[in-house]
């Protein structure tokens, strides 16, 4: 595709990343087929080909108006159409270029600037989160049905294993994840435990940067990045990976190196800090065999997987949980159109609710049809947006295996 970049933008590090992604897309249309947004809405403008023409014609210095900001805001950035692109297109790079160009040129309501403040102070903050979602479970019958869905229960997390063992691994806690639910971080710890691998968790690390990037506070979203990193950095030579038990903040720390190449302080620190970044689902198959032996026979019923777009699409780790879960016995299914999107997508069901229901629900009719016992996952914001809708438990598939641990290993 062919280029002329605006001098505000012209040989910039964005410009020039902005560029290659551009002139790398031929335009054919692929993307558009398995564009979760497209499917709905049929406009051209809400799928990723569309979005890109709008994103160039930004970057060309054409005038930009809150429809091209509408139609960016609709994308779940998902990047399903970067697994369809034949042209290796990295559209999830340059649409956040073009996202931070357009909210600096224009202007939201109050509402929306309200809500996105609100969002981008409250979710990455632990302290600030995790006190207000236990008052708002306090106070779910008073509460519409829709947040009341929102605010389930969750399994408390059970004893944190303290047995000493040669191999060590950081362990990223998160900041939603230890309210909405703490028991995922608490298994793996478990189930490694069983395993021979000691968890580590840094107690000054917090949010990956993925809320507030995506947010359009990117500068906010790297400052949480830095932090990370050096909450971490005492531990490198310590550990043999540093393991991210939701999707979407591994796809987000993998992209550290990345996102930190222009800070002359953090670009090195950044890149060793991406190169130990390993998705659950990465650390467990050496172990495979190991944990069939402990596992096998103890899990009983039909699961239904839900891939996340972070790890499909984001990470590029497809088949790898379902590896996992039938190398010890499980009964586990992938539902039709498993590549699309469940619509959580971060904030996303927040800020565009009726199209992220409609996803959903879509997803669940699927998932449905699996006749599931249980429906499995591996990320906090996907378990918790498809578990709103159904009766049918969600979990993430490591609690799946917790579970089954004989006591005397548990």
């Amino acid at each position: 595709m062919q280029t002329n970049l605006a001098d505000f933008i012209k040989n910039t590090p964005a410009g020039d990343e902005a560029e290659a992604i551009l002139r790398a897309c031929v335009h054919c249309g692929f993307c558009t087929a398995t564009c979760p947004t497209y499917q709905l809405l049929g406009d051209e403008l809400d799928g990723p080909r569309g979005r890109i023409y709008l994103i160039k014609q930004v970057l060309e210095g054409a005038p930009v108006t809150s429809k091209t900001q509408n139609h960016l805001d609709r994308c779940l950035t998902c990047r399903n159409c970067e697994s369809t692109c034949p042209s290796g297109v990295q559209y999830g790079r340059l649409a956040d270029i073009g996202r931070q160009v357009i909210e600096q040129r224009v202007p939201r309501s109050l509402r929306e600037r309200a809500l996105r403040f609100a969002l981008k102070e409250a979710l990455p903050r632990r302290w600030l989160f995790t006190p207000l979602y236990k008052t708002g479970q306090a106070l779910r019958p008073l509460l519409s049905k829709s947040l009341q869905d929102k605010l389930r229960p969750a399994a408390k997390p059970g004893r944190w294993p303290t047995r000493a063992h040669a191999r060590k691994m950081l362990l990223l806690d998160g900041c939603v994840q230890p309210a909405m639910s703490p028991n995922i971080n608490a298994s793996t710890a478990r189930v490694l435990d069983a395993l021979g691998v000691k968890l580590i968790v840094a107690p000054k690390a917090g949010c990956c940067g993925a809320l507030r990037h995506h947010l359009n506070d990117q500068e906010a979203a790297l400052d949480d990045m830095r932090r990370n990193i050096d909450a971490w950095w005492p531990y490198v030579e310590q550990v043999e990976a540093i393991v991210i038990t939701a999707s979407g903040c591994g796809a987000t720390v993998k992209e550290y190196g990345h996102l930190l190449a222009h800070d002359a302080r953090y670009a090195l620190k950044a890149a060793r800090i991406t190169a130990l970044a390993r998705d659950l689902c990465e650390v467990i198959p050496p172990f495979e065999a190991q944990l069939a032996g402990l596992l096998r026979g103890r899990i009983d019923g039909r699961v239904a997987y839900h891939p996340p777009c972070t790890l499909q699409h984001g990470q590029q780790l497809r088949g790898h949980v379902e590896q996992v879960l039938r190398a010890v016995g499980v009964d586990v299914r992938l539902c039709a159109d498993s590549h699309l999107c469940c619509g959580s997508a971060g904030t996303y069901s927040l800020l565009q609710p009726a199209l992220s229901q409609q996803l959903r629900d879509n997803k669940l009719a699927h998932l449905d049809a699996c006749a599931p016992d249980m429906i499995v996952s591996a990320n906090i914001g996907c378990l918790s947006h498809l578990q709103s809708g159904t009766e049918t438990p969600v979990r993430h598939w490591i609690e799946l295996l917790d579970a089954a641990l004989p006591p005397a290993r548990a």
